[in-house]
């Protein structure tokens, strides 16, 4: 089974695929970390390395092909990213997690640390506005474009556990033999 867990940043897309990959036996494979790692190595920010990104389409492009030919080749792995809903194409399930600005900045400044609130929200939009650029133009995707998704849940109101129990119960039914 292969599955994709996309949403904002902040959203919970990391957990839940954690969650995911450890209760059911699957590896993971987080874009997120990549791109957060790469940020690192150069010694820059999420937003500063996105304008770089920006720039030079290698880092998402490079990402992007990794998660794609590690899906392809495998089963029973969880695939997390903002496109990974987009670029694992024959997913058998793909998740999509909403969070109000409110709920995901609250996480973001707790997860990376950030000083204020004012901040978080300044880094993270502009994060996000500048991601959707380089989806639109790098591969013609709108990442506000849900239709792709077979289940899109609102993170604000489970923690992992609750979000995970749900998927769960998503996979057992995916699992079940069709009566013949």
């Amino acid at each position: 089974m292969r599955i994709t867990v996309s949403g904002l940043p902040g959203s919970g897309t990391t957990s839940l695929a954690r969650y995911l990959a450890e209760r059911h036996g699957f590896t993971m494979i987080s874009a997120g970390e990549v791109f957060r790692q790469l940020a690192k190595e150069h010694n820059m920010g999420l937003a500063e390395f996105g304008r770089l990104a920006e720039q030079d389409p290698t880092f998402d492009k490079l990402i992007d092909k990794r998660q794609k030919e590690i899906a392809s080749d495998r089963d029973n792995i969880v695939v997390e990213g903002r496109l990974s809903g987009w670029m694992v194409d024959n997913a058998e399930l793909k998740l999509w997690l909403f969070a109000p600005i409110s709920c995901r900045i609250t996480r973001i400044v707790s997860r990376d640390q950030v000083d204020d609130i004012q901040t978080a929200e300044k880094i993270t939009l502009e994060r996000e506005r500048c991601e959707a650029g380089r989806y639109r133009t790098y591969y013609n995707i709108d990442i506000n474009d849900l239709s792709i998704y077979h289940m899109i849940l609102n993170s604000e109101h489970w923690d992992v556990g609750g979000l995970g129990r749900i998927v769960d119960t998503a996979i057992a039914g995916l699992q079940k033999p069709t009566p013949s």
